[in-house]
């Protein structure tokens, strides 16, 4: 059927998956052709690059304007009506868009990338961190990663957890360094400062899963997945304890779930500290005191042991010093 139509401000192809929306809406008139169908069914029609189920989803979130009104899907359209639908970018779509933030880096060949990530920088997109993430600036500090699954990102670190993070170019390298992580070879050290006085280093080997009943959180659970955090002294305050980490495995949010589980959890912890001890010294400390300072591993070009070291987080540093002064 040979349908006239009109359309203004709408771009030749408009995919989600190419992610090349126009944030302009889509205007189109309902010829005569189309006249006793439902709105769904013309939708359908005049919009053939976008699946049914997107359109129903749009019609739903009022995404779509008949005449200027909000439009239902199963009424019927008469030919001659005026149809705007708003094709806005999704959020999603942001996330694999690059941008251009800065990123403090460590070291970076054809093959590995180090940064020292700052506290507050989400690593990867997700429910409401689309967009002003490491990946978006991964893709703009190196367009080549957009050919690696996840931008090259092999592990985390929590938004506001500060310190080193590896990121692969290449797919072989990426390859590799989940290996290394897998085998528990790649050396990774935090400073952490833990509530309380611990009284001496140890090993925290408790398995860690989803919390039974409060699911955004981790515990440690029977059915949990296996999770060891070596942990010593370094320096002790009057309720706190400056502690270096030891990750042997790398689950979501282990140490400072193993230092909760302990009886210690990180001074500024909004998730796991239930119950924080009160300190004037640490007042207005609003992030975990965790800080990824040491990073191992095995180059996966040339097969080199390679180690970087970085000095402790400017937050956390001025903490440590007012916890020193209070003594």
């Amino acid at each position: 059927m040979n349908l006239a139509i009109e359309k203004t401000r709408v771009n030749e192809r408009a995919d989600y998956i190419a992610g090349d929306e126009s944030d302009s809406p889509a205007v189109m008139t309902i010829p005569a052709e189309l006249g006793g169908l439902r709105l769904d069914q013309a939708l359908a029609r005049l919009f053939p690059e976008h699946s049914r189920s997107r359109l129903q989803a749009w019609l739903k979130d009022g995404r779509i304007r008949l005449d200027g009104e909000l439009a239902g899907s199963r009424q019927k359209v008469s030919g001659g009506e005026r149809v705007e639908l708003d094709v806005a970018q999704p959020p999603e779509i942001a996330a694999e868009q690059p941008e251009d933030i800065p990123l403090r880096v460590v070291f970076e060949d054809a093959h590995l990338l180090v940064i020292d990530k700052p506290a507050g920088l989400v690593v990867h997109p997700g429910s409401g961190n689309w967009s002003g993430t490491l990946l978006n600036a991964l893709l703009h500090h190196a367009p080549q990663v957009a050919e690696v699954p996840r931008a090259g990102i092999v592990h985390r670190l929590d938004k506001d957890t500060s310190g080193l993070l590896v990121v692969a170019k290449t797919l072989t390298a990426q390859t590799d360094l989940v290996r290394q992580l897998q085998a528990r070879t790649v050396r990774r050290h935090y400073w952490a400062l833990a509530q309380g006085r611990v009284q001496a280093g140890g090993m925290a080997d408790a398995p860690i899963g989803r919390h039974p009943t409060q699911r955004t959180k981790m515990a440690v659970v029977g059915n949990g997945r296996p999770a060891v955090t070596h942990y010593k002294v370094v320096e002790r305050f009057a309720r706190a304890t400056l502690l270096e980490c030891r990750l042997e495995t790398g689950r979501t949010h282990q140490i400072r779930v193993h230092m909760a589980h302990i009886g210690h959890p990180l001074v500024g912890d909004p998730v796991y500290a239930a119950r924080r001890v009160a300190d004037p010294a640490w007042a207005g400390f609003e992030r975990q005191a965790l800080h990824a300072f040491r990073l191992g591993l095995i180059h996966p070009a040339t097969g080199e042991a390679m180690e970087w070291e970085i000095p402790m987080a400017e937050d956390l540093d001025a903490l440590l010093q007012r916890l020193r002064a209070a003594q």
